[in-house]
């Protein structure tokens, strides 16, 4: 069951541009940049659609939420130094592009 929205309008259209921005790189990119984007796409959908259900939801609490599931899972191990800062670099690159409303 799909429940609507209660975050803003405005948050929800931040959301659709990472989301389309990530799709664009699973779409065109690099083999590598395809799984770093794979990678970031899994948790951006579990944290996007947890927040969507929040009105109080910002792009502030968005990337808070974000930072900490990517530090959850570096602390596990899941991926190599240098594929963490690749995909610490393109979510602050999406983030940065989800702003510029």
């Amino acid at each position: 069951m799909h429940y609507p929205a209660a975050a803003t309008s405005a948050f929800i259209h931040s959301i659709g541009k990472i989301e389309a921005a990530l799709d664009s790189v699973v779409d065109q990119g690099s083999d590598d940049e395809l799984f770093i984007a794979s990678y970031l796409q899994g948790h951006f959908a579990v944290v996007a659609r947890q927040l969507e259900m929040d009105p109080d939801a910002s792009i502030a609490s968005l990337d808070e939420a974000m930072r900490g599931s990517l530090t959850s899972a570096f602390d596990n191990q899941e991926l190599d130094e240098a594929d963490q800062q690749s995909v610490i670099l393109l979510w602050q690159h999406l983030l940065s592009s989800a702003k510029q409303d």
